[in-house]
């Protein structure tokens, strides 16, 4: 289960440092209105609503390239502190991968994040203050890179906790990743079984985002859902695309380059058509087992992955 790089029980202590809550869940108007979005959350003229670095097409034009983070737990990867620092290092990793397409980075923000107690509204999982999601996107902007909300649920409802973030989901660059491995059951704890989605549930996130895309008149956005494992993502072949979003499959394998191939080949055979795929590599658990891989050998994948993550 990953234990090294993921024990919820301290993970949630270091939220509650970081500024978490595991408040009762709360309708959508708990968080900052559409007329209360901070002046750097503004949305642009309609005219204006682009990527970070121009046009309203993600691929087949950019490499997707992205760190993961939360602040105040190195535990979870880079991003979570000296955010222009780190955002300078995420400059550099996007270039080496930017051969043959432009570089876009992106910032991976875990906004909800499972957690081995209860908590006082019994759903297993805390969420980050609006501050700091907000203070990740000003520096998101102030690079010209993507923001990508990431959701671990719990046991709460999937998207219940992502419409939570519709200030945000409803701005030209920020979009979304859902972490299925810490979505479980009523009876489950997460961390100590495997959590799971399905296709038909991935299908009604990305139409509730492509509602967002055409009511907004936003560029494409950003759909990612981890997986480690087979059973985590029940009944794929229903995964359908939808107008105005990029769906990916972010392929979690850990281990030594040949076992992360491995996993990558049998999670993304039989993928719909129209969903991309991405790769993901670990700074701590990839390189207890040998070198990390490098852009060009990543690069060398095929299908090629269209979203490289560092965690």
């Amino acid at each position: 289960m990953r234990k090294s790089r993921r024990s919820v029980l301290a993970l949630a202590c270091l939220l509650v440092l970081a500024g978490c809550t595991d408040a009762p869940a709360a309708p959508p108007a708990a968080l900052p209105s559409k007329a209360a979005v901070t002046s750097h959350q503004k949305p642009t003229p309609k005219a204006e609503l682009q990527l970070p670095r121009g046009g309203r097409q993600i691929f087949p034009d950019h490499q997707l390239v992205a760190f993961v983070g939360a602040p105040g737990s190195p535990a979870l990867g880079p991003l979570n502190a000296d955010l222009d620092e780190r955002a300078q290092r995420l400059e550099q990793t996007a270039t080496s991968y930017s051969k043959d397409r432009r570089a876009l980075p992106v910032m991976e923000l875990i906004v909800v994040m499972a957690q081995g107690s209860a908590g006082r509204d019994g759903k297993y999982r805390s969420r980050i203050a609006a501050q700091q999601v907000d203070r990740y996107l000003a520096v998101a902007r102030k690079h010209k890179m993507l923001l990508v909300l990431g959701v671990q649920p719990g046991q709460a409802k999937p998207l219940t906790e992502i419409r939570r973030l519709d200030p945000w989901l409803r701005q030209p660059d920020v979009g979304l990743a859902l972490d299925p491995e810490w979505e479980v059951g009523p009876d489950q704890v997460p961390g100590r079984v495997f959590g799971r989605t399905s296709g038909a549930e991935l299908n009604s996130i990305a139409a509730y985002l492509s509602t967002l895309v055409t009511t907004n008149h936003l560029p494409e956005k950003l759909f990612v859902f981890h997986q480690l494992s087979k059973p985590i993502v029940r009944n794929e072949a229903a995964l359908r695309t939808h107008p105005g979003i990029v769906t990916v499959k972010s392929v979690d394998g850990i281990g030594a380059r040949t076992d992360k191939l491995d996993t990558y080949n049998r999670l993304i055979t039989g993928l719909p058509k129209g969903i991309h795929t991405g790769f993901k590599l670990f700074y701590d658990e990839d390189t207890r087992h040998g070198p990390l891989m490098t852009p060009p050998q990543v690069l060398a994948i095929r299908p090629r992955p269209e979203l490289v993550t560092y965690e």
